[in-house]
Parts: structure tokens; C-alpha cells; sequence
């Protein structure tokens, strides 16, 4: 039998998805005014204000998960209550889930209460990066410049979300799937397929 695995295109490895994913979202965090902390989001449960709050305590929390240790979602931490610094916070712990999910073996195994596969748990921050960075962008009139599709992240986002929407919808974490044309960018056609409509834009301040 031939082996053809050397045929095969590389899987591309979490810590250089991420990556490219924290360098677009970095620049909308950083830009996020004060006086829009309140506006609504595509993401429809989340004001802006909460939407941050939610992604950095995503974020640290992966970082556990990358380690192979527990997390915990159970306490909401307030950290743009904090003190005016909660952008350059945003920027540190990016930063350090990079370099967890980096580590060797860390995207091998399993990890989480649910003992999923520990590609698929990164792949869900990759996610939330990418989607809730988008949602930041639109609710504060910015624009979201999406991963470039030589990067892998959108594919690797919609196989993620191809895999886990059936499950995740029925707990409510996914919305049912928005209609867009066969011929929308990837990012749209990602957007969508979460539940957002690809159209979203913030009412006027």
C-alpha cells in the first residue's frame, strides 16, 4: 500500500492560528470608545461593555485548558470594572494564550470537564476570537479585517462550527443558521453559520 500521507497538507498548528486571529482582534479591542461600552452587539445576550468581559474570561480560561487543568466559567469577572487598563489586559492575555496553546502536546489529548478533544477546545477560543472580535467591531463602528483564507483559520472555524453546531444549538450557544449567498466571503459564510446575520450594524449613538 502506498503512503500518501506525505501528500497530505499539513494540519496548521493552534498557536499560528491564534496568532493571526489576536492581530486582528487586538486592534478593535483597543479602539473600543468608552461611550459605546453600552451599545448592543450582534452577539443579542451581550452589551458591549459584557461582551469584553466575556471574551478576556474566555480567554484566561483557555489558558488553563491548554495546561491540561480545570477551568472555571462558574464566577463573571468584571475586568473593565477594574480600572482603565482593560485593553492592555486584553493585549497580555492574549498574548499568554498564545504561548499556552503553543506549548508542545497542548492541542493533543483531550482537555475540559466534557474531555473533548483538546484541538477541538482550542478551536472553540480560535472562535470566539474571531466572531465576538467581529460582534466588537460592528457594535462600535469599526472594521473587522477577517483572517486571510491562506491562513486557515476560516476553514478551520467552519469545520469547528460544521462539528459542534448540532450540539451547541440545542444548549442555546449557537444560533439557527443565516441565509447567505453561495458566493459571500468565507468570513460571512462563518458568520452565518453561527447565527449572525452578516448585515448586523450598530444603531445610531
Amino acid at each position: 500500500m502506498t503512503d500518501t500521507s506525505a501528500n497530505k497538507a499539513p494540519v496548521n498548528k493552534l498557536g499560528d492560528l491564534l496568532s493571526v486571529a489576536v492581530e486582528r482582534a487586538v486592534p478593535v479591542v483597543r479602539a473600543i470608545p468608552d461611550d459605546r461600552l453600552a451599545a448592543p452587539t450582534p452577539c443579542a445576550k451581550y452589551d458591549v461593555k459584557d461582551l469584553v468581559n466575556h471574551l478576556l474570561q474566555v480567554i484566561v480560561q483557555f489558558q488553563a485548558l491548554a495546561a491540561k487543568r480545570d477551568s472555571d466559567f462558574d464566577q463573571s469577572v468584571d475586568y473593565v470594572a477594574q480600572g482603565p487598563d482593560w485593553r492592555e489586559r486584553f493585549v497580555d492575555e492574549t498574548g499568554k494564550l498564545i504561548a499556552a496553546w503553543s506549548v508542545p502536546g497542548a492541542e493533543e489529548g483531550t482537555t475540559g470537564a466534557m474531555n473533548m478533544p483538546a484541538r477541538t477546545v482550542g478551536s472553540m477560543v480560535l472562535l470566539d476570537l474571531t466572531v465576538h472580535a467581529w460582534d466588537l467591531a460592528r457594535a462600535t463602528g469599526q472594521t473587522y479585517e477577517p483572517a486571510p483564507e491562506g491562513s486557515g483559520v476560516l476553514k478551520t472555524l467552519r469545520e469547528t462550527v460544521a462539528d459542534l453546531a448540532p450540539t451547541a444549538r440545542k444548549m442555546g450557544v449557537l444560533g439557527e443558521p443565516v441565509v447567505v449567498p453561495g458566493d459571500a466571503p468565507e468570513l460571512e459564510k462563518l458568520l452565518a453559520d453561527t447565527g449572525r446575520d452578516p448585515r448586523w450594524v450598530a444603531a445610531a449613538a
